[in-house]
């Protein structure tokens, strides 16, 4: 591993070790994340962060927890709740049904039933809905496997976030 990835945690020492990667990357998560669409930020963030939290990765788990509470009135709280246990979170059923997409994901592409897509759709998600919540799903565990494969490190502290949360927020991922 070079320097940066040494003085930058988790994924930023990785992008700034391999630059070339790091455009197509972001990229994805720019579109993923925060492009016009149905679902806001702060919800695409929380499944990214559902996601992660499944695959305990903690530099990505908790930066993009931090992302999603920042861009959703109800904050942290829901974001812990959601992490915790989706069902009994105080979000819409639509969102339920994706999480639980996001989490069969996570355990293996198949393990997304037939039905799960039908209950998504009766709780009023769109085929866009349903696409980008799996894509997210896949593109997180890859992000996951992809920062804890290379042994980054994560801050020991929500504080040590603080300005790639207001960076990423602000400007997106492609600054």
């Amino acid at each position: 591993m070079g320097l940066d990835e040494q003085q930058n945690p988790g994924i930023t020492g990785l992008m700034r070790f391999r630059p070339e990667t790091a455009e197509p990357l972001n990229a994805l998560a720019e579109v993923l994340l925060r492009a016009p669409h149905s679902m806001s930020p702060g919800e695409r963030e929380l499944i990214a962060a559902y996601v992660s939290g499944r695959n305990e990765c903690e530099f990505c788990c908790t930066s993009h927890s931090l992302f999603a509470a920042a861009q959703l009135d109800q904050g942290m709280t829901l974001v812990q709740q959601v992490r915790a246990d989706p069902d009994s979170a105080p979000i819409s059923s639509k969102l339920k049904a994706l999480l639980r997409i996001a989490g069969a994901v996570q355990q293996s592409g198949r393990a997304v039933t037939a039905e799960m897509v039908e209950s998504a759709r009766e709780q009023g998600a769109t085929d866009i809905e349903i696409h980008d919540t799996v894509l997210i799903a896949a593109a997180f565990c890859m992000f996951n496997r992809y920062v804890d494969g290379l042994g980054t490190w994560a801050p020991e502290s929500p504080d040590g976030y603080g300005d790639s949360v207001r960076r990423i927020v602000e400007h997106g991922y492609g600054v």
